[in-house]
């Protein structure tokens, strides 16, 4: 089957819409986690493990995933990945128990990690002259952060209007017809080759260690931060993590060359990313319980409420980030809007205390 260049613009929707489910996956469990929570008989701990199980798959299998992709060819490792996560969403959806369900998301993970690993390298090779670039990257970008800011709106009118198994269904449609275009549009590659070496070991370090780390934390209720489970289990974990950056310096072909640390923009860019990823997913989850078991409010209620934050992540996204950091560049525009959230922090804390 011949590749057209015409079909270019169709294989920037099918990577968009990977894009799509991926952040979208990450952020329309929280508003359905009471509902999942009285129908499955989670425990508060366990119920923690809806998030954690998809965001270690996904973050620790995402080195691994695009090295292999290098190996086997990134439309294999794309469509495949796809696959996986679109059956793993029918799974979730299907789910009777806890532990099934769990499962389910850490498969949903592991999908998201395959396709998600290879999505700008097939996107750059597709688009090589540099302006047609910028667009095709400022699209794909925004599609990315609306799946961020509505997964919660989109949550509670699922959860509300239906049930909570279809936060999970909704996705075998859009995946089926991502694969089926993708079949057509993604041009084929035939990458280097198992033989030139992908670090399996690495990726089972670093995503063991993390999970091992997020169980010792979630038991730190139970047993106490000074437990012998706690340090001992947390002692382990950080050895993993530890072995991890060793295997790093001294793997033929390593996950994550530790020379790429060396770059204060990459190091630093990568540092504020996690930490404020971290502290968006955690205040997500805190809001969405909190509006329904303390407030009252119904899921979709609690969707319709984190509306107004939805439309302007989206609005900024799609039509002032790209402008903003052509103009100012992506370091001003980051260490500004790092600065805004700080503000926005310091002004409520205020409001409290004098209110």
């Amino acid at each position: 089957m011949s590749y057209l260049p015409a079909s270019r613009w169709t294989a920037l929707g099918v990577l968009s819409a990977t894009a799509l489910m991926t952040v979208l996956d990450g952020s329309i469990v929280t508003v359905a986690l009471p509902a999942i929570q009285k129908d499955l008989g989670f425990s508060p701990a366990g119920l923690s493990w809806m998030m954690n199980a998809y965001l270690i798959a996904f973050g620790g299998l995402l080195l691994l995933s695009g090295r292999l992709g290098d190996l086997i060819g990134r439309r294999t490792m794309f469509m495949a990945g796809n696959v996986i996560f679109t059956a793993a969403s029918f799974l979730a959806g299907a789910a009777g128990g806890p532990g099934l369900l769990i499962t389910a998301r850490f498969l949903q993970g592991v999908g998201s990690a395959m396709a998600s690993a290879v999505v700008l390298g097939i996107l750059v090779t597709l688009f090589t002259e540099p302006r047609e670039r910028v667009k095709a990257i400022a699209i794909f970008s925004s599609t990315g952060a609306a799946g961020a800011s509505l997964g919660q709106v989109l949550g509670g009118v699922l959860t509300d209007a239906f049930s909570w198994p279809w936060i999970f269904f909704i996705n075998v449609p859009i995946g089926v017809v991502t694969i089926a275009l993708a079949v057509r549009a993604l041009p084929a590659d035939r990458g280097a080759g198992l033989s030139a070496g992908a670090d399996v070991l690495g990726a089972l370090l670093v995503t063991s260690g993390l999970m091992l780390g997020i169980y010792t934390v979630v038991k730190v209720e139970e047993y106490g931060w000074l437990a012998t489970h706690t340090l001992g289990l947390g002692a382990v974990s950080l050895a993993l993590l530890v072995a991890f950056v060793v295997r790093q310096a001294t793997a033929k072909a390593p996950l994550m060359p530790l020379r790429v640390l060396r770059s204060r923009n990459v190091a630093g860019a990568n540092l504020a990313q996690m930490l404020a990823l971290s502290g968006m997913f955690a205040f997500q989850v805190l809001v969405a319980l909190f509006m329904q078991q303390v407030l009252g409010y119904g899921a979709l209620d609690t969707g319709l409420a984190m509306l107004p934050a939805a439309l302007g992540i989206g609005s900024i996204s799609l039509f002032a980030s790209a402008r903003l950091s052509a103009r100012f560049g992506a370091r001003i525009v980051l260490l500004g809007g790092l600065a805004m959230l700080i503000a926005r922090d310091v002004v409520e804390e205020v409001a409290k205390l004098n209110g």
